[in-house]
């Protein structure tokens, strides 16, 4: 099985990325990404566990997580509830322990890839509620008093859209890795890749006008990556004539999704 990350048939990634995931495995240590929307911070993940062969974990994270959630659950109302009702075993604690995201890493019999999403949508206290488990590998089942520790080190990448600063003590147990926006080179590479067969003149045509309204300053939301492929899918199903997009920008609510930046675009075109 390889063990070095690769681009794969549906995720291109730049050098500069490859290695900072390739040096945050050998490290061991978890690969903190940020980049603006629609970069790929979250499909990175899905691109590691395929390129290496390993099973993916995802752990979305919401405002209202807690590190708790991450590590285990202790069902208790299913447990009053099967008290309630004469069901068998109810005194052993150890059937009502559910493993969080984290834990389900850590009992995996091989190495998994653990993606932790979009850690800054919680409160400031939760990644450094991580560090411990995070650094030993391991957490503590209290109402059973027993370690859980990790089989196998997972790889842990964690995405973050910058809502929120992340303390320093969490910052440097990670390798940092900026996803820059992809340049004309690497995003034709990146629409390829989603569409071997697309007509050349269809694709520098779309790509010409997707570069110039993201150079708009006063455009608030640029369009993403992924807005970029809709919408070359949209033009393909549309059977759109490549000379019309830049003059026409034909489905252009598949790239804008603001009205203020719909009448920028529809004035400086």
């Amino acid at each position: 099985m390889n063990d070095t990350f690769q681009s794969t048939k549906g995720y291109v990634a730049s050098r500069q990325l490859l290695d900072s995931v390739n040096v945050a495995i050998a490290l061991q240590k978890p690969l903190l990404i940020k980049g603006e929307p629609g970069t790929g911070k979250t499909m990175l993940a899905e691109a590691v566990a395929q390129s290496l062969g390993k099973r993916l974990i995802v752990w979305n994270i919401k405002s209202t997580t807690k590190a708790q959630d991450g590590l285990y659950l202790y069902d208790t109302i299913q447990r009053l509830y099967d008290g309630q009702f004469g069901e068998e075993g109810v005194d052993d604690i150890s059937r009502y322990i559910r493993l969080g995201k984290l834990g389900e890493a850590f009992a995996a019999d091989e190495q998994a890839v653990l993606l932790i999403d979009e850690i800054d949508k919680a409160d400031l206290e939760f990644p450094n509620d991580l560090l411990w488990e995070l650094d030993q590998m391991e957490f503590y089942i209290h109402e059973t008093k027993r370690t859980v520790k990790a089989k196998h080190r997972p790889i842990v990448i964690i995405t973050s859209n910058a809502e929120k600063e992340l303390p320093d003590a969490f910052l440097r147990r990670c390798i940092f890795h900026y996803i820059d926006f992809p340049d004309e080179e690497l995003m034709e590479e990146i629409v390829r890749a989603h569409f071997p067969q697309v007509e050349e003149t269809l694709l520098r045509e779309a790509m010409a006008a997707f570069y110039e309204i993201r150079s708009f300053r006063d455009v608030r939301k640029k369009p993403s990556t992924s807005e970029l492929i809709d919408w070359i899918r949209a033009l393909q199903i549309g059977g759109i004539a490549p000379d019309r997009i830049r003059s026409q920008l034909p489905f252009l609510g598949v790239i804008v999704k603001k009205d203020e930046d719909l009448e920028t675009i529809r004035h400086k075109v």
